[in-house]
């Protein structure tokens, strides 16, 4: 029988970090927190919920874009600290600014930023504003 093993949430205010990855390609997708309740909805639903810090509340990825994340695999790191999570991205965009990644933006030499993603959907056709 294996441990059962869940990630520390007494550490960082009771939020813990979550990697998120494609599952097929490992491109990292985005970084989101995790308290203890978007990590029981999230195992139990199979679907990726996180907590919005501005928003203070749960909040289940593509609930209002349709992106949503579906879980394929979950570690917790060696200090029980970090959740890396591999998931099919449904809607091919993880990035609420419309790009697969969140991580779009790439440095250059002279230290200024490029744009290194396509565009995947116009955010502001997405999310309306109130």
């Amino acid at each position: 029988m294996e441990n059962i093993i869940k990630p520390d949430f007494t550490k960082n205010g009771g939020l813990v970090p979550a990697v998120v990855q494609d599952n097929e390609t490992g491109e990292v997708l985005m970084l989101a927190y995790m308290n203890e309740e978007s990590w029981k909805e999230t195992l139990t639903s199979g679907m990726a919920t996180y907590y919005s810090r501005s928003r203070k509340q749960l909040w289940k990825k593509g609930e209002t874009s349709g992106n949503i994340q579906i879980i394929k695999e979950i570690r917790l790191d060696c200090d029980e600290d970090t959740i890396l999570i591999k998931v099919e991205q449904i809607g091919n965009a993880a990035c609420h600014l419309g790009y697969k990644s969140c991580f779009f933006r790439k440095i250059n030499s002279n230290g200024t930023f490029q744009t290194a993603g396509e565009l995947i959907f116009d955010p502001e056709k997405v999310y309306f504003k109130e």
